[in-house]
């Protein structure tokens, strides 16, 4: 192995590494509150003890129509009980799909080659 790829492989790995700690590890620690746009569009609504919307008039009662779900939906993953676990496991996830999808897109670009070569 020369000497470029070996510090090529080095950098990679260190960019996952880092990635899959802020995905797993830090990503638990992000404030909990809704952004503006949420918390904007939750503006006149009445709630529940479990922060369901029961009444009012305001934008976020028809959000769910429009909610696509899905198995790692609202950072989290579906079926696990420990919200700790349950949003690391997807931050990990989307670190490596994200890198699939993005070393896939360059390995084909690279791996192009002229007709004409």
């Amino acid at each position: 192995m020369s000497r470029p790829k070996v510090k090529l492989f080095a950098f990679i790995a260190g960019g996952l590494l880092v990635a899959a700690v802020l995905a797993g590890v830090v990503s638990n620690f992000a404030y909990s509150a809704p952004d503006g746009l949420d918390s904007v569009s939750r503006e006149g609504c009445t709630f529940d003890e479990n922060d369901e919307i029961t009444g009012g008039e305001c934008m976020a009662k028809t959000a769910r129509e429009h909610e696509v779900g899905g198995p790692l939906a609202d950072y989290a993953i579906k079926g696990i009980d420990n919200p700790v676990i349950a949003t690391g496991l997807s931050g990990l996830i989307g670190v490596a799909i994200t890198f699939a999808i993005g070393g896939g897109a360059f390995w084909l670009v690279r791996h192009r080659r002229p007709k004409d070569a």
